[in-house]
């Protein structure tokens, strides 16, 4: 995440869409630097005022868990990610019921993931993250990082040192090596926690982005049509942009793939979605796309196939109720999971 800068609502009004039905008009909007991407909201509403309402409660839940979740940046009065990071090894740090929240399914989801979507890998993903910045600023000096260094930072991932007490609301990093990463988690269960409450003051027809992580809340209209919602393509020289149109209502598309963070060293592209097991970038996959009812979930299953060989990966979707998955291939083949292509306008 970036420094925390003014983020302006831009509003752009759009005219009816239906002829026969003038009572209800298309809005969208967008904002930046939340989570570090943009959010853009699309609705459905009788005015604009009614939109505004809408978009200007998005923009400041979301900011409640940016700040929250941020690992980079501090906050006046605020306990953060990166206040438990600094804080690892000393005493246990009082933190918001939101981050309590996030860790406990952050947990969940390393059990449901066999591993593969830890928080707890902050040391070595930093060491990346360092490195990929330098590659990406002066990319005729781009290196790897070494082996030795990722494997010592390795030896500080283990989830069982991170102590959560509910009943205090108090969190510590027993190891004070540890440091949590929530980037394969937070934007998601942000976007699924903001949506909820959305829903819970009334707004019941409208898609939420934020940066990719699609949640498609009602449908569009008086008719309450399936929103309609692209799989990008990795590969952005490409004449077509998108893959594949979805038809969606009360579902949530999150895609992970190489083709978004990354630097260049040898020739080669290096990624930012980095496997347990190897500590190397993922190599199985160029992108994979999850749809399912919960975008928390959506998002940690993102990580987790990409970062399984493609049957592992395949018998976990088809494990769960109401999920799909979509894998692109480095050779620009593609498999999809049983009900994915029922999805497909």
């Amino acid at each position: 995440m970036r420094k925390t800068v003014s983020t302006l609502l831009i509003i752009i009004v759009m005219l009816s869409t239906s002829s026969c039905n003038r009572a209800l008009q298309k809005h969208q909007g967008s904002f930046l630097f939340l989570f570090n991407t943009i959010t853009e909201i699309v609705a459905f509403t009788k005015s604009e005022d009614e939109f505004t309402e809408l978009a200007n409660f998005i923009k400041e839940e979301l900011e409640i868990y940016h700040q929250l979740y941020d690992k980079y940046n501090s906050y006046d009065g605020i306990s953060n990610i990166k206040t438990i990071n600094d804080n690892a090894g000393k005493e246990p740090l009082k933190v918001d019921k939101k981050i309590i929240d996030l860790l406990k399914y952050s947990i969940d989801a390393y059990e449901l993931s066999n591993g593969t979507v830890n928080i707890a890998m902050g040391s070595v993903l930093e060491i990346w993250h360092d490195y990929r910045t330098q590659g990406i600023d002066d990319p005729l000096n781009a290196n790897l990082p070494p082996m030795e260094l990722l494997e010592e930072a390795n030896k500080h991932t283990n989830l069982d040192k991170l102590i959560i007490d509910e009943t205090n609301s108090t969190v510590l990093l027993a190891d004070s090596e540890m440091r949590l990463d929530v980037g394969s988690i937070a934007k998601g269960y942000a976007s699924e926690r903001v949506a909820q409450s959305a829903i819970e003051k009334g707004y019941t027809d409208f898609l939420l982005s934020v940066g990719g992580n699609v949640i498609a809340v009602g449908g569009k209209g008086k008719e309450k049509e399936p929103w309609n919602v692209g799989i990008q393509n990795p590969d952005k020289e490409a004449e077509k942009y998108s893959l594949f149109t979805l038809a969606l209502n009360d579902l949530s598309l999150v895609a992970s793939g190489d083709y978004e963070r990354y630097y260049t060293v040898g020739g080669k592209k290096y990624h930012h979605i980095i496997d347990p097991d190897t500590l190397m970038p993922s190599e199985y996959f160029t992108a994979v796309s999850i749809i399912c009812e919960d975008s928390g979930l959506a998002d940690v299953l993102s990580t987790a196939i990409y970062n399984m060989p493609y049957e592992d990966g395949l018998a976990l979707i088809e494990g769960l109720e109401d999920t799909e998955a979509l894998w692109i291939f480095h050779d620009d083949s593609m498999k999809y999971s049983s009900g994915f292509e029922a999805l497909i306008k």
